[in-house]
Parts: structure tokens; sequence; C-alpha cells
């Protein structure tokens, strides 16, 4: 199966799955992307604390509706999980239009589209409708239901590490926390578990590769709360992946002070090779690059999107579906990660083996017969060995001679071939 079509179909099959910071559906969504790569789950207990924050209770709900005066069953969240506002208690009861209308959200800019609305920290209830069907309902009584369950249990996320030559480690993470949206939330994660799976039939690598799969925000903290020591000694670069299936531009947000390893690495890659990149600043931030990049955290991490979360119109309603996202899109996507990844697993520091410059003609990389000018080759075998002083790796030398990193590499090898550069 092609990779763009195996990143489509787990979407598909993620979609319907009703998703929050806890809960089944979290724990769902981890066991099919277990099929991708082995997955490790962990629990933590509800109340457990994470700096400044404490683990929610678990939330899940097996049905919540609303029935019209005239016995129609609307804002079903069979239908779509949207519907029912995120962490609703449970609750059964008839009311009238005007005191439901406090309970319930949508979009007047957008009247087709349901919202994404939570309240996880604050207990309260609610429902979200179009607003074509909001400005439909007649007055009468209606019946809200909410069969949902609030209890000490846990919060779930997985991780899985795959190792490598050294214990320095490149981070990626994701997030599983949102029901039903197709960009935002579910061309992460299954993105994140399709690099995964190729990092780990590689048959060495330089690093070691942490993949997380999250409740945003919290599991992020949380996270940090357990392991930051050790990341801080050991990351040298991190990448979130959200919003990263359609096919609209290449979008970064960078650290917050915008100069880590992995902002030189996107900056490079995206110079010369996606002209239609738009860059972000640390102000500009909105998910787990939050919590990765905080004062006294500041892991060097950088967020790669498509169209960026909250900069496009369908973030966060109905319409983020699988009709946004694409089969070329995810694999443009996948193209550029691993782009990244082949860049940093490649991006050394070299030494020349003689001082001043080598004889090249000898080895045939030089033009013998002294003309005007030289071949393009000769050139940037000069330029590329000009810089191989031990202090300067791929991606400084790619800015010096304006080549990319790739072309810069496969000048490199073919000077360690030659036993010019180690």
């Amino acid at each position: 199966m092609e990779i763009e079509d195996s990143l489509y179909q787990y979407i598909e099959r993620l979609v319907p799955i009703p998703r929050s910071i806890t809960g089944n559906g979290v724990r769902q969504t981890l066991d099919i992307l277990s099929e991708i790569v082995p997955i490790v789950q962990h629990e933590v207990p509800s109340g457990t604390e994470a700096f400044d924050w404490n683990i929610p209770k678990e939330w899940n709900v097996n049905d919540a509706y609303i029935i019209t005066p005239d016995g129609r069953k609307i804002a079903d969240f069979h239908v779509n999980p949207l519907h029912l506002v995120g962490y609703s208690p449970p609750m059964r009861q008839k009311m009238s239009l005007a005191t439901l209308q406090k309970h319930l959200y949508s979009l007047p800019q957008q009247p087709s589209a349901i919202p994404y609305i939570t309240s996880y920290y604050e207990e309260r209830w609610g429902f979200c409708l179009t607003q074509q069907e909001r400005d439909h309902l007649a007055d009468g009584e209606y019946e809200v239901v909410i069969d949902s369950n609030l209890h000490d249990g846990s919060m779930t996320y997985g991780e899985l590490i795959v190792p490598g030559e050294t214990d320095e480690e490149i981070m990626f993470t994701s997030y599983v926390c949102h029901p039903y949206m197709a960009n935002n939330e579910l061309s992460g994660p299954v993105m994140n578990a399709h690099i995964a799976a190729y990092i780990l039939e590689q048959p060495k690598r330089k690093y070691t590769y942490r993949f997380l799969w999250l409740p945003e925000t919290v599991g992020a903290i949380l996270y940090l709360s357990k392991h930051l020591a050790y990341l801080k000694q050991k990351v040298i670069a991190g990448f979130v992946l959200s919003c990263i299936g359609d096919e609209r531009a290449f979008s970064v947000v960078q650290s917050r002070l915008g100069n880590s390893y992995a902002d030189r690495v996107v900056n490079v890659v995206m110079q010369f090779f996606y002209s239609e990149c738009k860059f972000y600043s640390f102000l500009d931030r909105g998910s787990d690059e939050r919590q990765f990049c905080a004062p006294g955290v500041d892991l060097p991490f950088v967020t790669l999107c498509r169209s960026k979360f909250g900069e496009y119109p369908e973030y966060h309603t109905s319409l983020d579906n699988l009709d946004i996202i694409s089969k070329n899109g995810l694999g443009q996507s996948y193209d550029w990660i691993l782009r990244l990844y082949r860049l940093i697993e490649n991006n050394n520091k070299y030494c020349v083996t003689h001082f001043c410059e080598p004889n090249l003609g000898k080895r045939g990389l030089y033009d013998t017969l002294s003309s005007k000018g030289l071949s393009a080759m000769s050139r940037h075998i000069r330029n590329v060995l000009a810089y191989c002083d031990g202090n300067h790796d791929v991606i400084d030398i790619s800015y010096r001679v304006k080549l990319s990193p790739d072309k810069t590499m496969q000048f490199l090898e073919i000077l360690k071939q030659h036993n010019l550069i180690h």
C-alpha cells in the first residue's frame, strides 16, 4: 500500500471515535495506531499533580441528544461527537427553549458548521448545533439527555522509544484528544505513527527517537513533570505535528527564541525546498510548543503544520472533515518530515585530511585542462571543501555555498570516498 493511502485510511477509521483528554476514545485510538507501531500506553490516575495542574477526572459518554417538542432527536452525539460540549456531566431534564438556549453553542459567521467546545476544568453542560439548525428551533418543551460518566479514573497517553547509536534524542509528538476533526486532530497522530514506522525500519540510527501521543496541554505538562531533567539533558530537537493533512502552504511555529537546533534544521530545508512556507513566531503559538518551549523548560521544539491551527476557516468545527485533507497533502507532509529526519541523521561536521588545497585533478574532481572558469561540479566541490574545518555542519555549509542540504551531502560523500575529509 502506498504511504499516502495508509495515512488517509487510518484517519478515516479514527474519525468516528469520540476522544477527549481522558477516556476510552483515547485508548481506542491508541489501540488502532498500535497496528502501525508498538505504542506503549501509560495510565495516569486522576488527581495526579503535574506542575501547576492536576489530572482531571476521566470522562466517557454512552449517549447524548436533545428531543424537540415534535419528537425529533437532534444534536445526537452518535451522529457527531462535536454536538456535545466536552466534559458535560450527566443529566436528564425537560426545559423550555429559552432555558435550553443558555446551553447551546453555534457559529453565526459559519452557519453550516458545528463548533468544537469543551469545559474540562469547570463543570457545565451544553450542546453544539449549526446556526442553521439553531435558528429553526421552535418554542416548546425540550428533553435533554446526557448519559455520561465523570469519575476518578485515569488519563492515557502513548509512547514509543526507538533506540539509536547514541542516547541523544529527537522527539516527535502529537495530540489525541479532539473528536471527529480530520486535519486538526487526526493528521498529526497518524503521521506520527507512520514516521515512527519508517524510522523503526532503518538498519541503523545515529540518534534515539522518542514518539509521544498525548492529550494536548495537560498531557504534555504531565510528561514534562515526569521527565524534564532527562529531556533537557538528552533532547537536541523536537517536533510537534499538527494540522498536517491538507494541501495548503507548509507552516512552522518557531521555538520561543527562534534559534534552536530544530529551527535551524527546518529553516534550511524550507529555504531550499519549500518556497511557499509560512513561518510563525512563538507569539503565534497554540499547541504543545507552548509547554515544550516554556521558560525553564526550553526544549528545542518547533511545530510543523500545513494550515496552522487557528488560521484556517474549518478549524475547530465540523467542517474540518475528510474533505479538507487529501492523500496528496498527507504524502507531501510525510516526505517533508522525512527530509528533516535525513538531514538530522547526516548533519555532521567534517575536517579536511590535507593542509592547503588537495590535488583534486588527480582524483578526477577538477578540470586538468586549465581554462577560464571552472565546471559547476569542480566549483561546488572546492566550495564545500573550504568549510570542512570541523566547525561547520551540513546546515552551515549549505547556507554558505548556496546549495541545498541534499546537494551538499552528495558532495561531502564524494569527498569522503576520496579520503579528503573525515
